[in-house]
């Protein structure tokens, strides 16, 4: 039987922090290397519980939030709040309680960061509810995972600047086309119950090509992010990298076969955060 401890890092799908928290490390290495800030390990530890504390939050949530839904869909009815494992109101608690320590952890960082610490929990609480009413909710979702550079950032730094805030929407474009892909596996179910998403909106075909420009989008943004900086050939191995992963994952799903989705979704994207991070936090070392 499962832990207490691993049924709650299931419920938040932990291993999907992969994501976020390496661009929330490149933020941090921006603020420090590139604006030459000072480094404490204070500083990188709450960074690095925020991106914890923050998507347990929104996750759980979700999870939360969704519990009817997912009890009617055969793909996610064994999650862990419809199938017993973690009460509903259990698993709220855990939601308040990451959003307690989320916002005590800002505390220790810096004054903006405090104040700006409810509109992060906001945005990324809110997008629980867009499927609800719009088709956009994976726009929504990038921008709760695009807020990871840019708080890592002001986290050191105290203030805004446009290099991680471009890299912020790059990471906001790139979440949203991987979102549609993964939203592929529920079309018919979301249409069935009026939950909103771009392929119940458009269909598959079409859904896969509003996700190709989102990622034409990432890796023009990403390119331009690279330019700004003047980084060395170290970045663009890692850019190319990335870039590549993107249209990998397109490669292997297509409308009428869905069977990668699972690859082109975890294993691709996680991939692809991991070496950017590498390749672009070597470039600020060297």
């Amino acid at each position: 039987m499962p832990t207490t401890i691993n049924k709650y890092l299931s419920l938040v799908k932990f291993s999907h922090t992969i994501f976020a928290l390496p661009f929330a490390m490149v933020g941090f290495c921006l603020a420090v290397l590139y604006e030459n800030q000072t480094f404490t390990w204070q500083k990188l530890i709450c960074v690095m519980l925020c991106m914890v504390f923050a998507r347990s939050a929104a996750m759980g949530f979700n999870r939360y939030l969704d519990r009817h839904f997912d009890a009617q869909n055969p793909r996610t009815a064994m999650r862990e709040i419809p199938s017993g494992q973690i009460s509903a109101g259990n698993a709220l608690t855990f939601v308040v309680v990451n959003c307690i320590l989320f916002i005590v952890t800002t505390y220790f960082i810096n004054p903006l960061c405090l104040a700006l610490s409810p509109v992060a929990l906001f945005v990324i609480l809110f997008y629980s509810y867009t499927k609800r009413f719009t088709a956009l909710c994976h726009i929504v979702l990038g921008i709760g995972l695009g807020l990871a550079p840019v708080g890592a950032f002001i986290a050191v730094t105290d203030y805004f600047t446009l290099l991680p805030v471009l890299l912020g929407v790059a990471v906001m474009s790139w979440t949203g086309g991987f979102d549609i892909i993964y939203a592929l596996q529920d079309d018919e179910f979301d249409k069935g119950v009026q939950l909103h998403s771009i392929p119940a909106a458009l269909g598959r075909k079409k859904a896969l090509l509003v996700s190709t420009l989102l990622h034409i989008l990432t890796a023009v943004l990403i390119t331009a992010f690279g330019f700004l900086g003047g980084f060395s050939y170290i970045f663009w191995t890692g850019a190319v990298i990335f870039i590549g992963l993107l249209v990998y994952q397109h490669s292997i799903v297509k409308p009428e076969d869905l069977s990668r989705v699972g690859i082109a979704f975890g294993n691709t994207n996680g991939i692809a955060s991991v070496v950017f991070a590498v390749f672009t936090i070597a470039a600020l070392l060297l």
